[in-house]
């Protein structure tokens, strides 16, 4: 099953972006992945509990185990994790992953894979086609949220708030071109091919400069290195 790819490149010293990672109260804050990352003291490797609200009112929560190394060798720091889940209502079953940071002139090349097991059978299988690669974005979108937190100060709350107007603001321009071509013309054909144009254009149309975007993350690793899971995933 292929694994999900993200790398941001993070122009911020290496332990800033470890602290922001690394702390689940700060995690959380850019994470759009997770609404809430409790520790459980006590326990040796580390364990926590997580939860995602899915749907208003509606959270699904899971577990999981992780392990760092602050200190490598070669400059680099890594993190390792094993996830799951116990609720039925959960496409994931469990899963592991790790954090790589590589220190590169000018910042920190910040990236993550990992890869799950569903449940639900076939028909997991089948919504996984979909879920896999929105998770993936939400994976990308939420770096560049980091990102844009630690090299511009911008808040992770108000980054999103940010989103939500941009996004706003580009269906009310496709709904806009598509009321003024049928306002005009009786071809339904012809709105349609317009609102088609308009929404390609919209989409295409860069984002703001402080505005997260998933696009600015790199999807598919560079280098046997990146793709390679640490070794201290082996021992979780």
């Amino acid at each position: 099953m292929r694994a999900v790819y993200v790398e941001a490149l993070i122009a911020a010293p290496v332990e800033r972006v470890w602290s922001a990672t690394q702390d689940p109260t700060a995690h959380r804050r850019w994470d759009v992945r997770f609404s809430r990352i409790d520790p459980v003291p006590g326990i040796t490797p580390a364990r926590f509990r997580y939860s995602t609200t899915v749907l208003p009112g509606v959270r699904i929560g899971g577990h999981g185990v992780h392990a760092g190394e602050r200190t490598r060798p070669d400059g680099t720091c890594t993190s390792a994790l094993r996830f799951g889940s116990d609720d039925p209502r959960s496409l994931i079953a469990s899963g592991s992953g790790y954090w790589r940071y590589v220190p590169v002139p000018g910042g920190v090349r910040f990236l993550t894979g990992y890869t799950y097991a569903t449940r639900w059978g076939p028909l997991g299988r089948l919504a996984d086609l979909v879920f896999r690669p929105l998770f993936g974005w939400a994976t990308a979108w939420s770096f560049d949220r980091l990102r844009l937190w630690l090299e511009h100060g911008v808040p992770p709350e108000r980054a999103q708030r940010d989103a939500g107007r941009e996004l706003a603001l580009r269906v009310l321009a496709v709904t806009g071109v598509g009321a003024l071509v049928a306002s005009v013309t009786d071809g339904s054909a012809t709105a349609a091919g317009a609102v088609l144009a308009a929404s390609v254009v919209v989409l295409a149309l860069p984002p703001r400069p402080h505005t997260p975007a998933a696009r600015r993350c790199r999807r598919r690793p560079p280098d046997r290195l990146a793709a390679r899971p640490p070794s201290v995933l082996e021992k979780l």
